[in-house]
């Protein structure tokens, strides 16, 4: 069973940065990061493949948040600059075993940390 464990989260103002990290103790392919608000669905964050060659960012994130990947030591990272109160939400890292052919989708991962707290005040 792969684990992926998160660190970093934390209470900031507005315009503040955090970093994310997140490990995981077995092999994923494609990994990144999904956001949930109270009463939301998992919204996407940022993706990043394997060996980091490709990445992604939502349009609400582009600018401010800058995925990483260390490989192959299976760490990624989300470097959070810029810090809107609307950022505020539990931060899951997310992990695929091959085959994601819609990087955008929550269901198409097949592991998930077990989340961490953001929260942005004004």
């Amino acid at each position: 069973q792969v684990r992926l464990i998160e660190s970093g989260g934390g209470s900031v103002q507005t315009g503040g940065s955090l970093r994310l990290s997140c490990t995981t103790s077995g092999i994923t392919y494609t990994m990144g990061w999904f956001r949930q608000s109270r009463g939301k669905e998992p919204e996407f964050v940022a993706a990043i493949t394997r060996k980091g060659s490709s990445s992604w960012h939502a349009d609400s994130v582009k600018g401010r948040f800058t995925i990483s990947r260390e490989y192959p030591e299976n760490t990624i990272y989300l470097q959070m600059n810029s810090l809107k109160p609307e950022d505020t939400a539990v931060y899951y890292c997310v992990g695929d075993s091959g085959g994601n052919d819609n990087i955008y989708a929550a269901r198409n991962y097949d592991y998930w940390g077990q989340g961490t707290q953001v929260t942005v005040s004004s």
